[in-house]
């Protein structure tokens, strides 16, 4: 079910959601958590239905703030929508359209539909601010979502997020990098057990993850990792590829397909693995997961990115 809330107010919208749960059945029982997305107007489905999906995992009360901020005098409203049911997975969904002035204040807009005594996540999925622990939205939030990828420059972006880190603040760059680090954390588990003396890490040069697993096998192996950037456009988006050197032989993991990695080995058959680019979905889910800070990320964030 879905009710429109033209020209509104957040206490109408208060309103208008204890009214629809005493018709309809639909209450806040259950819910685990807000997600608070922060948005421009073309973002928002794509948002909702990763965010949707995810709540079936998560039921939540999912908030979705989208402003335009270039209305023209006399424009300044609050459009809201509300959406239970089938039209919100396993969750509330509350739709704010802010124009002009309205959009000025987001921290208000926001804090009488949080759910009560509930974690709060943010999650900036388009442009997100350079310091997301201080922004509106970020200082009511317990855990913080960007990604790198969806920004101007996707690298700056991850020195600034390191110079502003925060215990909370999570990106969805490192997120796609969980079927890797695991991937690679079981083979170094096998034997031969030789140290691995260097590595070399290839993906696309507008790939903030490429950065991060670089970044990882530094902070984690405490060696010389070499970074093989190639040009936009190449088939498989990215990370390419891993390699690690060892006395013993060479690991070599190469992506020639979206979903699809060869493992070489020495003494072993080349082999395939999954090894699947995550979706927005996927990523919101593992996101949700764990609502406490990621401290792995925080120091490879740290030891790698700042000066």
């Amino acid at each position: 079910m879905i009710t429109d809330l033209p020209n509104t107010t957040i206490s109408k919208v208060s309103k208008a959601l204890i009214e629809i749960r005493e018709q309809g059945g639909a209450v806040a029982l259950g819910r685990v958590l807000t997600l608070v997305i922060q948005t421009g107007f073309n973002g928002i489905e794509p948002a909702i239905k990763a965010a949707n999906e995810s709540s079936r995992e998560h039921p939540s009360r999912i908030i979705v703030l989208a402003d335009d901020e270039t209305a023209t005098a006399g424009d300044d409203r609050l459009d809201a929508q509300i959406r239970v049911g089938g039209d919100a997975g396993a969750s509330e969904v509350i739709v704010l359209r802010a124009y002009g002035q309205a959009a000025s204040d987001p921290e208000s807009l926001v804090t009488g539909l949080l759910l009560p005594d509930a974690p709060v996540v943010a999650w900036w999925p388009d442009t997100a601010p350079a310091k997301p622990a201080e922004s509106a939205i970020g200082r009511i939030a317990t855990r913080r979502i960007t990604d790198a990828a969806n920004q101007a420059d996707c690298h700056a972006f991850l020195r600034s997020l390191a110079a502003n880190y925060v215990p909370g603040d999570s990106d969805f760059a490192w997120t796609r990098l969980t079927l890797w680090r695991a991937q690679l954390a079981a083979i170094l588990d096998q034997p031969p057990y030789d140290p691995v003396l260097s590595a070399e890490v290839t993906g696309a040069i507008d790939s903030p993850s490429t950065d991060l697993l670089a970044a990882w096998l530094n902070f984690k192996l405490q060696v010389p990792v070499n970074l093989i950037r190639t040009e936009r456009g190449h088939e498989v988006h990215g990370i390419h590829g891993v390699k690690l050197l060892r006395a013993s032989g060479n690991i070599e993991i190469i992506r020639n397909s979206p979903d699809i990695a060869t493992l070489n080995q020495p003494t072993q058959p080349t082999r395939d693995i999954s090894l699947p680019r995550r979706n927005l979905r996927d990523c919101l889910s593992e996101d949700l997961r764990r609502l406490d800070p990621d401290d792995l990320f925080g120091r490879v964030l740290k030891a790698n990115f700042t000066s």
